[in-house]
């Protein structure tokens, strides 16, 4: 024990020195483990939320976009694909699962997402309170929301048009209203507000009719003055002539081609053997309007950008790292050459060269791990940080977690590293002649 507070006051009486080799050591581990900790906790959720789906199909663009947009929510849509064209999807026999998502509209910056029941299948997601939606313009309300937004089974709410908050048309004749609340699933279906695909088509066609009526109308009054007369004759002679026997003619070939007209954002395909990811993709990049993505390859590829940028921040972090190591050989050596009277008279009271060592080697040890935890601590608020940014931005939230292997395996390696400077350093111990430094002093 009082080894332990020689050490600590040799330690402390040079602070700047002490100083110096502080921050090397804290600049390092908090360059580590929080890069470590961002890649794999970043990772981890990318393959999470992408797992249950293998290709997405949507209009023609960036690949990436369609991936990120469609699946993992944080971007654009790459734009719509005809319903009619994409339900080929369903029948394919290399296909086990297609399911159809549509968006375009947001509840203070949350996109609410048309799509089946069994897209919440896909993801496990469980309803903690009510029921699922079975009519136009229900909701169930992901965990995340809820508890933000204070929602509740039964509350109502209009939708903005567009996919960010700052959006200022809404759908005021159509009030979703909110059927269930899931429970947490730790994915994306936390963060958003779940409808059938009917929502969002009765939305955006109402929108759509209502601005025709608006232009109708214009029209309609400055014409109105110059032909209202003959107009009332030739729809008096219109209705007796055609009206009656067209009508169900005209309201089944509208049907017809409304569902022509219907959109989606994307279909996510799950495939029933290993041989559709090498063929279907491919025969719809080359035979149709509208493109496939792989998740999992966008994202590797996307992780592989990141990759090379982590790699180089590592390498900068473990030439920190010999540099701290460095210091810290340097300061020891400094500190033993200053006081070799002291070391002798600590000879003469007893002690030998193995505690002289040890003192020396704790001193060293109290700096390592001083600054490795200062670093590890930096780390974590870093990621905390890094996670009010993107949970705000994105919609994605990191968790504080503890110590990980990798980062316990670092701090073998700042010991070792540590070990070495003392040992160096402590060479001179080993020559150290009493008499003679003593007579010096």
């Amino acid at each position: 024990m009082r080894l332990g507070f020689l050490a600590f006051r040799n330690m402390v009486s040079k602070p700047l020195n002490l100083l110096l080799s502080l921050l090397l050591l804290v600049l390092s581990v908090f360059l580590v483990t929080f890069v470590l900790q961002l890649s794999k906790q970043l990772s981890g959720q990318l393959d999470k939320n992408i797992a249950p789906f293998d290709m997405v199909v949507g209009a023609k663009g960036s690949p990436l976009q369609l991936v990120l947009s469609s699946v993992l929510h944080i971007d654009v849509p790459t734009g719509n694909i005809k319903l009619e064209e994409a339900e080929f999807l369903t029948k394919n026999p290399m296909v086990e699962l297609a399911i159809p998502v549509s968006y375009g509209d947001n509840y203070k910056g949350y996109r609410i997402l048309g799509t089946t029941h069994e897209y919440l299948d896909k993801y496990e997601a469980t309803l903690l309170e009510g029921e699922l939606y079975s009519e136009s313009f229900e909701v169930v309300v992901g965990s995340i929301i809820a508890q933000k937004l204070q929602l509740k089974v039964g509350d109502t709410f209009t939708s903005s048009h567009g996919l960010a908050s700052i959006g200022v048309e809404s759908h005021e004749d159509h009030p979703y209203v909110v059927k269930g609340l899931l429970k947490p699933t730790g994915t994306v279906v936390d963060r958003l507000l779940i409808s059938n695909l009917e929502s969002v088509w009765e939305a955006h066609e109402h929108g759509e009719e209502h601005g025709e009526e608006h232009e109708e109308e214009h029209e309609h009054d400055i014409e109105d003055e110059h032909d209202h007369e003959g107009d009332d004759d030739h729809d008096e002679a219109h209705d007796h002539n055609g009206h009656d026997d067209h009508d169900h003619e005209d309201e089944h070939a509208g049907e017809e081609h409304d569902h022509e007209d219907r959109e989606v954002t994307s279909f996510l395909v799950k495939f029933k053997n290993p041989l559709a990811m090498v063929q279907l993709p491919r025969f719809i990049n080359e035979n149709t309007n509208m493109q496939a993505a792989l998740p999992g390859f966008e994202v590797q590829r996307l992780l592989g950008l990141l990759g090379s940028g982590i790699k180089t921040i590592n390498g900068i972090a473990l030439a920190i790292l010999l540099v701290s190591g460095l210091s810290i050989f340097i300061s020891l050596l400094k500190t033993i050459r200053e006081r070799r009277q002291e070391l002798a008279l600590l000879r003469i009271y007893g002690l030998g060269t193995a505690q002289l060592l040890w003192v020396v080697f704790l001193e060293g040890l109290l700096l390592t791990l001083s600054g490795f935890f200062l670093g590890w601590l930096l780390g974590r608020i870093g990621i905390w940080i890094t996670s009010l940014v993107t949970e705000a931005s994105y919609g994605y939230n990191l968790q504080m977690t503890g110590f990980d292997a990798t980062e316990i395996a670092f701090l073998g390696v700042a010991l070792l590293i540590t070990l070495v400077a003392t040992l160096l350093a402590s060479i001179s111990i080993f020559k150290l002649n009493i008499s003679k430094t003593l007579s010096d002093a």
